[in-house]
């Protein structure tokens, strides 16, 4: 025989081999499904011949209760648990402890959660120590907002079933709520690397992240659920937030329009998106549309946060460009302003300045030497870039650089004023305190 004959007939062998076994498994399966129902409906026809003639059978209701159970029809399974747990009481036999748990947890799936927890509180008195019963019932205590309770519950769930990831995701999150926030990462971490799609796991850990410090790994989630219709406005906030705070204004601004953009917006979130996006806005001087925000926000809330004021301050802004330099340009145009007002500050002088140094993006201190006609004098200017009240303290270490440099005179600017204390001290000392009503009146004779 051939070469090529014997593959031929290897060939038809093995096809009459498989077409024989899918055959037989066909005729096992159509043999197996009238068993089940043959189970089922002998179940049903014997509990209820039973139940026609006591209806307090419990054995029968037992049988019932554990079928309809079993295939997940959990309004009877409830109504039949129900009357166990009624018989229990009187009727040895009955598991009380199994009968109350079956009933809870069929509450739970029928989001009966009021009866599901007063069950399953029973089930617990009775069986310590239940996977079932510790994982449900701390469910419940997390959506109670008990979340202390929820944790005692779902630890030891937990340790008893490792792999099992609803327990894993609600014990994340009640850590979560009790600011555990490190140990909540561990659980949340886990339930998302098995189910990406689990929006509000993500969410949490992303703030989780940003919670304990790791601000790169929060800002990547957060800027990942943006596009979410229901998380995209929060975490867009969360994601400008964080970039604000960085000084990352043009990211921010992206964040923030990005969850303006959202169609369903909760009315705090969208106020609070325009909120930064105005402070965004004016940190980039673009006071124009900082002030159309707030006035937006001031129509819906007029109480919000500190909107009122700033609408003033941005509407003064608006119209006194140096005044808005001074008190929001970077610190380079910040300093050149300065630089001109000292040289403005005096009539006929002669004015060098010696040295000048920013103190962070609060003051900047300009050194300088006069001359005119009548006196010379070394004079420190301290410009202060704030719209409150200055204290005596920033005034008496004024008052130390004045010694440092042997100046003879000091100036002491902002835009806010000064508190009494402050003005008490310079009463006998050299230095001049200039509130913003003088400080305009000298950013008016710049160009």
């Amino acid at each position: 025989m051939s070469f090529p004959v014997i593959i031929a007939t290897l060939i038809f062998v093995i096809l009459l081999l498989s077409v024989g076994y899918w055959m037989l498994v066909g005729r096992r399966e159509k043999r197996k499904q009238p068993a089940r129902r043959k189970d089922r409906n002998l179940i049903l026809r014997d509990a209820n011949r039973q139940l026609a003639q006591n209806p307090r059978d419990h054995k029968a209701l037992q049988a019932l209760a554990d079928l309809y159970y079993d295939e997940k029809t959990w309004d009877k399974a409830l109504k039949t648990y129900s009357i166990l747990m009624n018989l229990s009481a009187t009727v040895e036999d009955i598991d009380e402890a199994e009968v109350t748990m079956r009933y809870g947890l069929a509450a739970v799936q029928l989001k009966n959660y009021e009866e599901a927890y007063k069950a399953l509180v029973i089930a617990r008195s009775l069986r310590e120590g239940s996977f079932e019963i510790d994982n449900n019932l701390g469910q419940l205590e997390y959506r109670r907002g008990n979340y202390e309770k929820a944790i005692a519950l779902l630890k030891p769930a937990f340790d008893a079933v490792p792999e099992h990831l609803p327990t894993q995701r609600y014990l994340g999150r009640a850590l979560h709520k009790i600011k555990h926030y490190k140990d909540g990462i561990r659980f949340l971490k886990r339930v998302v690397d098995a189910e990406p799609d689990d929006k509000e796991s993500l969410f949490l850990l992303a703030q989780a992240y940003g919670e304990t410090g790791q601000n790169e790994r929060s800002l990547a989630l957060f800027s990942h659920l943006r596009p979410d219709p229901q998380l995209g406005p929060h975490a867009a906030l969360f994601a400008g937030t964080i970039n604000l705070n960085r000084r990352d204004v043009d990211r921010a601004i992206i964040d923030f329009e990005l969850g303006l953009r959202h169609q369903r917006i909760r009315k705090d979130v969208r106020h609070e998106l325009q909120y930064r996006l105005a402070d965004a806005y004016a940190q980039k001087q673009e006071i124009g549309r900082a002030l159309n925000l707030l006035v937006e926000i001031h129509k819906t809330n007029p109480g919000y946060r500190d909107v009122a004021s700033r609408i003033a301050r941005n509407k003064e802004l608006n119209s006194n460009k140096n005044l808005q330099t001074y008190l929001i340009a970077p610190k380079s145009e910040f300093v050149s302003l300065c630089r001109r007002a000292v040289n403005t500050f005096f009539d006929n002088a002669k004015i060098k300045i010696a040295d000048v140094q920013m103190i962070k993006n609060e003051y900047a201190d300009i050194l300088t030497e006069v001359e005119t006609t009548k006196w010379e004098d070394v004079v420190l200017f301290r410009f202060i870039r704030s719209t409150g009240n200055v204290g005596e303290l920033i005034v008496r270490e004024l008052n130390s650089r004045l010694k440092e440099t042997r100046a003879g005179r000091g100036f002491c600017l902002t835009a806010g004023g000064f508190s009494e204390t402050a003005e008490s001290f310079v009463e006998a000392r050299l230095i001049d305190l200039l509130d913003k009503e003088k400080l305009l009146k000298v950013l008016s004779r710049l160009k």
